[in-house]
């Protein structure tokens, strides 16, 4: 393609915005300085004002329509406004808009048995929260007070959150401050093969990856831990995994020193990776504990953790509340969101459209140096930008400048990775063939534009 070719129009969307009547961008910006913390932060040089979306688009105060490829950073599963989802939240706002589980309600159990359906036997136990991040440092707890160990296995490169606790969990310096935290954590080496210090195969990878996890054990705690962490693809941390081999042996390692599995599905769980519904049954294990949030509630604070009874009955015999875990809206969100995945194909989308824009990325990178690799399944992609394949060498400005391109051309990424060279691919799972291509057609236009 070339630069002079007209470039693909969005495609055709019956959604109307309503005219927006708000405060101005100046307004905006003017109060988030004055009234908000400054270490809040936009991803723009001329932040993006958004006041409304549809399904899998996104408009600024002009009217102008956007493709969102980042989802509200992997949030909205089911698209922005799906009209299903929104009555159904609407008419238990307008019923009962909050009781804590002191009281019954209806919607708290049957999301959680709702839940316990997707799990494997045996998972179907849940506790919920307000955010992932509150959900990785429950699940933490449960397993540390199950075991009566107190280290915790985590990988490089790794996102968990940013509570105290979270954050020790994570391994990546730049969502870390100086912290007293979470106890005893030890970071194992990624298995991801295209930064590994490991050669060989990816399986020869993530073999020795998983025995880091053991020779940590065996060196750096007492021999007994608490429990691995682990995201099935990792999220913040650019969009990495290993082998299909990793989690088993890994599994084994930690099971083996009377440590629990928690699979982290922030990001990868509700089908967005195709062909499960669970990123961890790409691997084909079984944690003891899957924690979620992000599309679970579709824009509703909402996360929880589901694991084994036996597990969970080690919070029994203290008090132990979280006032807005089992709202019932929070709860007639999630519902909606389960029952919208199943009704409309939603992890069949996520697998179609994820081998074409799969498909579409690696066309580009055979046409650009620039991209050194792709990876991810489903609609949870990453494209890791090298100014040099030979060294590897992380590409930081061209992926602010893609970023940047992309966004005025009407596509909305993200970018990630611990030198921030990693573009993000993970949109609402509604996206369309069409969308694809224009998405395709966008990044070709951008990466032709970018100076390595």
């Amino acid at each position: 393609m070339t630069a002079t070719e007209p470039m693909l129009a969005l495609p055709h969307c019956d959604h109307t915005p309503k005219h927006y009547t708000g405060p101005s961008k100046a307004e905006i910006l003017a109060m988030r300085a004055q009234y908000t913390n400054p270490a809040i932060f936009t991803i723009y040089k001329d932040p993006l004002l958004i006041v409304e979306g549809h399904m899998q688009y996104l408009f600024d105060e002009t009217g102008r329509r956007y493709l969102d490829c980042l989802a509200g950073i992997v949030t909205m599963g089911i698209g922005h406004a799906h009209p299903k989802y929104v009555k159904r939240v609407q008419e238990q706002a307008a019923t009962l808009n909050h009781a804590t589980t002191i009281y019954l309600h209806p919607n708290f159990p049957m999301l959680a048995k709702k839940l316990a359906s997707k799990m494997p036997k045996g998972l179907e136990v849940t506790y919920f929260t307000n955010s992932g991040t509150e959900a990785n440092e429950l699940a933490v707890a449960m397993a540390r007070l199950h075991t009566g160990a107190s280290d915790i296995i985590t990988l490089r490169h790794a996102y968990h959150g940013n509570s105290a606790t979270a954050m020790s969990l994570t391994g990546l310096s730049t969502w870390k401050y100086s912290l007293e935290n979470g106890g005893r954590v030890h970071h194992a080496l990624n298995p991801d093969p295209y930064r590994s210090p490991f050669t060989g195969t990816p399986e020869e990878v993530a073999h020795m990856a998983a025995n880091d996890v053991r020779d940590i054990i065996r060196t750096g705690t007492s021999g007994k831990i608490a429990a691995f962490m682990c995201e099935p693809i990792q999220g913040a941390g650019g969009v990495t995994h290993g082998a299909p081999n990793y989690l088993k042996e890994a599994y084994a390692h930690a099971r083996a020193a009377g440590g629990l599995c928690i699979a982290d599905e922030v990001q990868t769980g509700f089908g967005r990776t195709g062909d499960y519904y669970w990123g961890f049954q790409n691997w084909g294990v079984t944690p003891d504990f899957v924690t979620m949030a992000k599309s679970l509630g579709n824009g509703a604070p909402l996360g929880a953790v589901t694991t084994r009874m036996d597990i969970a009955k080690s919070l029994v015999g203290h008090t132990h509340f979280n006032t807005f875990g089992g709202n019932p809206v929070s709860m007639a969100a999630g519902l909606a969101v389960l029952d919208i995945i199943d009704e409309e194909g939603i992890q069949a989308n996520c697998k179609a459209r994820g081998a074409e824009f799969r498909a579409g990325l690696e066309k580009l990178q055979r046409s650009y140096s620039v991209i050194g690799d792709v990876r991810g399944m489903g609609l949870m992609l990453g494209i890791e930008l090298v100014s040099d394949r030979t060294t590897r060498e992380p590409a930081k400005g061209p992926a602010a400048d893609v970023l940047e391109a992309t966004k005025e051309a009407g596509l909305l990424i993200g970018k990630g990775g611990l030198d921030g060279n990693v573009l993000r691919i993970k949109p609402p799972m509604c996206i369309t063939a069409a969308d694809v291509e224009f998405a395709i057609d966008v990044l070709d236009r951008s990466f032709a534009a970018v100076k390595v």
